[in-house]
Order: C-alpha cells, then structure tokens, then sequence
C-alpha cells in the first residue's frame, strides 16, 4: 500500500512541479499570485501593495533586482561583505568547487560546513568528518547543484546563480548559548529603508521546526508579532546578546541599499559572524508573522528608497 501511495504522489506533484518551474521561469508573476492565494486567501494588490509580504513580491517583480541575485549567492556575497568594511566577520571559507568529484575531503578539517550556494536549507555539517557517508553526502550535493534553485516557488533572484558547493567554518556554541538553545542561534536583522528594525531569533532547532522570537533595537519582545503555522514555535525570551550593539551595525552596513533585506547573522565565543542576506524570506509569504506585524513592518518601507 506505501509503495502504491508513494506512486500516486509523484505521478500527482511531479507534473505540478514542472508546472511551477515553466511558471516560475516565464511567467512569475502569474506563479506568485497562484501561491499567494493558495496561502492567503487573496491577491496580492500590486498597484497598492500594503504589508511586508506584498511589497517583498512587489520589489521582486517590479525592480531591477540583478544585485539581490549576486548577494543571495552564498559565495558571491563574501566579496560584497569584504566591500562594505565586514570581512571580518565571515567564517572561514575552506574551498570552493563546481564539480562535486573534484573535493579533496582529505584536506579538509575534521569539522566544517558543506553548502549549495544557491538554495535555501543546502547544508551538510560535517561534525566529525571521519564517520561521514562520503558516497551520500556526494549524492546530496549533486542533487542540489544539478539544477537551478527558485523557479518553483517564483524566486526569480536565484534562477541566474550558477549553483557550485562551499566549504565553510563550523561555528560551535559557547558555554552560554547551550543555557537557552540547544543550536546556534540565528539573529535575523530586518532592514527597511538601510536601517535595522527588527530582529528575529530562531534558537532550538530540530527536525520538528524551529522556535522564533521578535525583538526591538533596545531587546523587548515585539508583543503580538507572532503565531503558529503549526510547524514553527514561539519561543521562551533569551537574553540580550552582549554584542547587540555590533550585531546591529554590520546588519546596517550591509543593508544600506536596499529598501527591504533581512541580514542574517550569529553570534557566537564573543564574535559577531555573517550567515546570509535574504530578500524574500519563506518565499515573501511568511505565515508565522501576525497581519498586524505585516503591515506595521510593510507601512515602514519606502518602495521608491534608494541607499
């Protein structure tokens, strides 16, 4: 019966998601309001877009976004990073390959990261590097550079990338994180107009999900700005990182051009580290934000903002 189950689904999704694909490529628009609907229960008005999901899919549509492609590469980014006086808060980067049969893991460290740089959740950590499947690790990262990544979801910036693997720097908690999270923690700075808002936390991730918290500059939890998607959790109040003061400056340095970035970064054995810039974040179809947290964020960016 699994096995009958199994084939009726791929027989089902596998046409909608080539369908999605061609949509995504030639017609993303089309595919955008498509998935907004689905998720909303509305279109998105783009003659006057209102909350932060419909100016994210605005500015995606409607702007020339070539520098939101080069910055969502995970590779490419280092540079505009290093550009914006940042280099020193980038992990260390062990290589780069665009075959997956040309990595020496032999001249790796016993810990590292291995990443798509053109995806969304592509990481491999390497922990212990000597009781690692190389033979499915391999297979995974081809997976995931065989094709271009966004298509089907309408994330037009990713569709010009072309996809390579990194290796990067494990970064390990500190004696003081373990007290509150259980994984490193991501510190999601979100910059309207070049100028950090908002952060949002996600600590204790498992494959169950994740738990999100929202704080302002000064670090008080940002009532009603979350709820439950029944997959992510609205976590317990941590306490005000030590270098918030940091943390908060190279978000604004990197963000500085744009009207709408999330930078995302950690903090970690008393140093502030770059993760990534996201410009649609969960697809600019967030559903774990409230409608009154959507449109507070939304009512703050300017869609004419030039940095």
């Amino acid at each position: 019966m699994q096995i009958k189950t199994n084939s009726f689904l791929r027989v089902l999704f596998v046409p909608m998601i080539k369908f999605c694909d061609y949509l995504g490529r030639k017609h993303p628009l089309i595919l955008t309001q498509l998935r907004y609907f689905m998720r909303f229960h509305r279109f998105i008005d783009f003659d006057n877009p209102r909350d932060l999901n419909e100016k994210i899919q605005w500015l995606k549509l409607k702007k020339d976004i070539s520098e939101w492609s080069r910055l969502s590469d995970k590779y490419a980014v280092r540079e505009y990073v290093k550009e914006q006086g940042c280099g020193e808060n980038l992990v260390s980067l062990y290589g780069r390959w665009n075959n997956v049969e040309e990595i020496d893991f032999d001249r790796l460290p016993d810990s590292f990261v291995l990443k798509a740089n053109n995806g969304c959740g592509s990481v491999i950590l390497v922990k212990d590097k000597n009781g690692c499947d190389w033979g499915k690790i391999k297979n995974t990262l081809n997976e995931w550079i065989s094709k271009p990544f966004g298509a089907d979801g309408g994330e037009i910036q990713y569709l010009s990338i072309k996809p390579c693997v990194i290796a990067e720097e494990l970064l390990t908690l500190d004696d003081e994180v373990k007290k509150y999270s259980t994984s490193l923690v991501d510190y999601k700075v979100w910059c309207f107009n070049g100028t950090p808002q908002y952060i949002m936390t996600c600590s204790n991730r498992s494959k169950e999900g994740v738990e999100l918290q929202v704080y302002d500059l000064e670090w008080n939890v940002v009532p009603n700005s979350l709820k439950s998607n029944g997959v992510d959790k609205i976590g317990s109040v941590m306490p005000k990182p030590k270098r918030l003061t940091d943390i908060l400056c190279v978000a604004k340095k990197l963000a500085r051009p744009f009207p709408c970035v999330r930078v995302d970064l950690y903090y970690t054995s008393g140093k502030v580290y770059f993760g990534e810039m996201t410009f649609t974040s969960f697809g600019g179809m967030m559903n774990y934000y409230t409608p009154e947290f959507l449109s507070q964020t939304g009512a703050m960016i300017d869609l004419n903002y030039k940095g």
